[in-house]
C-alpha cells in the first residue's frame, strides 16, 4: 500500500468541533472534555482525523456499501482507545492472532475469543489481545457479535488501522 500523508492540517477551536467530541463521549462514555489541548482536524487519505496536542485521536469515515446503509461514522483511533481506555465495540484475539493483525491482515473468526455482545455487523470494532487488553487494530465488522463468537472460519473483520500503519506512525 502507497504512504498516505496528512493534508490540509489546521488548528481549530474546541467550539468547532464540539459536537463531534460530544458525540465520542456519549458513545465510549468518555469524560475527558479536551478543554486545553491544542486540537486540529486534518485528511488523511478519505478519513479526517480530529488530532488533540498532535496525535490522532478521532477517525470520521464512511461505512463501505457492502456493510449497511452509507453513512460517516465517528471512532477513535488506537491513540485514543489507549487515551481513554475505550470498553466498548471490542473483541479480544489470542495470541496467534496478534503478528498477523500487527501486518494489516483482515482478522479472522477462528481467532477472536472475546466478543462485545452488543457489536453489529458493519460496526467499526477495534481489536484487542486477550491476555493484556491492549488494542492491536481497528475494523469494519463482518458478522454479528453471535455469529462472531461461535464461528470458526472465515474473516469477521476488515482491518482499516493497526498498530504500526502510517495512521499510527503519522509524523506529529
Amino acid at each position: 500500500m502507497a504512504s498516505r500523508r496528512m493534508k490540509k492540517r489546521k488548528p481549530v477551536r474546541i467550539k468547532v468541533v464540539r459536537k463531534l467530541v460530544e458525540r465520542i463521549q456519549e458513545d465510549f462514555d468518555i469524560q475527558d472534555n479536551l478543554d486545553g489541548s491544542f486540537l486540529e482536524t486534518a485528511e488523511f487519505g478519505e478519513i479526517r482525523l480530529l488530532l488533540s496536542d498532535k496525535e490522532p485521536i478521532v477517525m470520521t469515515l464512511k461505512r463501505p456499501e457492502d456493510l449497511g446503509e452509507i453513512e460517516e461514522i465517528t471512532f477513535p483511533t488506537l491513540r485514543g482507545i489507549l487515551r481513554w481506555e475505550i470498553e466498548k465495540r471490542w473483541c479480544a484475539v489470542d495470541r496467534g492472532a496478534i503478528p498477523f493483525l500487527m501486518n494489516g491482515a483482515d482478522c479472522m473468526a477462528a481467532g477472536i475469543q472475546i466478543v462485545d455482545p452488543t457489536i453489529e455487523r458493519g460496526d467499526l470494532v477495534w481489536v484487542r489481545d486477550e491476555e493484556h487488553g491492549k488494542p492491536i487494530a481497528i475494523g469494519w465488522a463482518l458478522m454479528n457479535a453471535d455469529t462472531m463468537d461461535q464461528s470458526t472460519k472465515g474473516k469477521s473483520i476488515r482491518t482499516i488501522h493497526w498498530i504500526g500503519d502510517d495512521l499510527w506512525s503519522i509524523d506529529s
